[in-house]
């Protein structure tokens, strides 16, 4: 039987969701959400069991505030977001059930009521075993890659708007999860001297692969879901070198992107 990533010594966190309740209604749960962690990055992907498309899909950073108290403060910053929200920081609070499940606390926009209103919420999540992957059982290796924007032009003055295609894609053993958006992001001056930028997002495209005996589709969604990143056809280097440094700069297809986070358990 596949193990836990804690059971095989990985800091890494694989989960999915058990139930989500809009508090004072009943939980439920009409998803099927993935989450992968490695370091402090995440990313997550909800996707509506009744149309198969995605109801949530974003990315980012993820930072726990007080580990060793309960609940556990975590904060999560959207760089990703198939609801637009861009920038946004989420906190929520973490507590154990006594059957190992995780329970969630907080308040977020609830986007099917109009105006998406903030809204108290419980969300149950459950680690996942890892998945065994193409390095065979026991074994693996699980990164997050981030396109590079830095050298974004703004124009003269250093205002003005910038259109960008932003991806994160990350593994986790066997499984593989990848985010394709293109977003403009408009830089201001203050009257007080200091920038501002806002990020805006269009349609989100995604994929989820798993291994078995070979890289498998299990979601192919959005515009451009073929242009999303694949394990199927391969990333050359894909853990070697630069690919195991966080901070380092990889090249894929002639695009940047920065290792964000890198584990292997041998």
């Amino acid at each position: 039987m596949a193990a836990t990533g804690a059971a095989l010594g990985s800091s890494c966190g694989f989960s999915t969701r058990i139930s989500l309740r809009w508090v004072p209604e009943p939980p439920e749960e009409t998803t099927d959400t993935i989450v992968l962690c490695v370091g402090n990055y995440f990313l997550d992907m909800r996707i509506d069991k009744a149309s198969g498309q995605i109801e949530w899909a974003m990315a980012g950073t993820k930072f726990e505030e007080n580990p060793n108290e309960t609940p556990v403060k975590t904060f999560f910053t959207r760089e990703l977001d198939s609801l637009n929200e861009i920038g946004i920081v989420d906190l929520g609070n973490f507590s154990r059930l006594p059957n190992g499940d995780d329970l969630e606390t907080g308040e977020m926009p609830r986007a099917d009521l109009p105006g998406a209103p903030m809204t108290t919420f419980e969300e149950v999540w459950r680690e996942l075993p890892f998945r065994e992957g193409p390095e065979g059982t026991k074994k693996g290796i699980s990164w997050v890659l981030e396109s590079d924007d830095s050298e974004l032009d703004f124009g003269e003055g250093g205002e003005g708007e910038a259109t960008l295609t932003k991806i994160f894609f990350g593994r986790i053993w066997g499984t593989f999860l990848a985010f394709k958006q293109v977003q403009t992001h408009t830089r201001q001056k203050g009257s007080d001297g200091t920038f501002s930028l806002k990020r805006t997002g269009a349609e989100v495209s995604t994929r989820r692969e798993e291994w078995n005996s070979g890289w498998e589709e299990k979601y192919v969604i959005g515009p451009d879901g073929s242009g999303v990143p694949s394990m199927r056809t391969g990333f050359e280097g894909e853990g070697k070198g630069s690919w195991r440094i966080p901070g380092d700069t990889v090249n894929i297809d002639g695009k940047r992107f920065i290792v964000r986070a890198f584990e292997e358990i041998l």
